[in-house]
């Protein structure tokens, strides 16, 4: 059966998949705008980087596309604020956030006629952003990668959120990785789209280095760990030289902060630098931010591959819950 359409506030998807913001610079443009063009919503990693970088890295997706692209911005960074009302101004089509709450975004919001989009991981927070305004509410579980909200599954959190949210689109995120994950999320758990993040990664468009995607590739079960982020929250990452030495308590201080990015930060190490170098080439000394799952994936396609793909095993799958 057909997947249903995905509308948050004035726009409507012809797919309801949303590929998920990952930051530094691990989701560009040309992700998202290539997810766009296939009918999804592409999001930009609005974190960790210079807000004129960020407003031409808008202006450059919505030259490539006519689809929806979206920008995910961390409540936690400094300039939060700053980076929200700089993507309006360089003309995004809606914020994602999450990392903490404001209720403050949710005017700016209206006052733009931007929607804005609330990652949460908790029926209270789920209920909370809703009352607070939010066009459309992203349940995000344990298996998701990078900073994570809570230590619960996706299948176990997302219905208590789907009883208390009711008004605004509820999009599942958490280790889904292909289309039989999303008719199950839609089908049987009642969502009206997924998130996914990790498996966009491992695409010919996505702006990574080949070591990068190559540490996905050959990453096995076992090698997929929490560790504590300078940012206050765990996050899924995966085992290499510089986690195992963070582990066992050796030097990993990367010197006086420089930037002042963070509301919250332990300086144990910069996270924007490590993540950074990663994504450039050095999955060994740099931080690979990591969705539980990703084993299970073995292939780089490109987008316009992977999403016919998914959309084939989804709608082989699928049938509405109400059916």
């Amino acid at each position: 059966m057909k997947l249903p359409e995905l509308s948050i506030g004035r726009f409507t998807a012809r797919l309801p998949i949303v590929q998920g913001g990952m930051s530094v610079r691990v989701s560009t443009s040309s992700l998202a705008a290539a997810v766009a063009n296939c009918g999804g919503i592409g999001t930009i990693g609005g974190s960790g980087i210079p807000i004129d970088e960020l407003k031409e890295d808008i202006r450059k997706a919505k030259r490539m596309t006519n689809g929806v692209i979206a920008v995910n911005i961390m409540f936690a960074i400094r300039q939060f604020m700053e980076t929200v009302k700089a993507s309006i101004e360089a003309g995004v089509d809606m914020i994602v956030t999450g990392a903490g709450f404001s209720r403050d975004i949710f005017k700016v919001g209206k006052e733009h006629n931007i929607p804005i989009v609330s990652i949460v991981s908790s029926p209270e927070f789920g209920k909370l952003a809703e009352r607070s305004g939010a066009d459309a509410i992203v349940v995000e579980a344990k298996e998701a990668g990078g900073h994570l909200g809570t230590d619960r599954s996706l299948r176990d959190l997302f219905p208590e959120v789907r009883k208390v949210v009711k008004k605004v689109p509820l999009i599942a995120a958490g280790g889904i990785t292909d289309g039989h994950d999303i008719a199950e999320m839609i089908g049987k758990f009642g969502a009206d789209a997924v998130q996914m993040a990790t498996r966009f990664v491992l695409t010919k468009e996505c702006d990574v280095a080949d070591s990068f995607k190559q540490a996905y590739l050959n990453a096995g079960k076992e090698d997929v760990v929490l560790m504590q982020s300078p940012v206050g929250l765990p996050g899924r990452a995966i085992r290499n030289r510089f986690l195992e030495r963070f582990f066992r308590g050796g030097d990993v201080y990367d010197g006086e902060c420089r930037r002042g990015c963070l509301k919250s930060c332990s300086h144990s190490f910069c996270i924007i630098d490590r993540l950074d170098l990663s994504r450039s080439g050095d999955s060994e000394e740099g931080l690979v931010f990591v969705g539980e799952n990703v084993w299970k994936i073995t292939d780089v396609p490109s987008v316009r591959e992977l999403i016919d793909r998914l959309v084939a095993e989804a709608e082989s799958a699928y049938a509405p819950a109400h059916a």
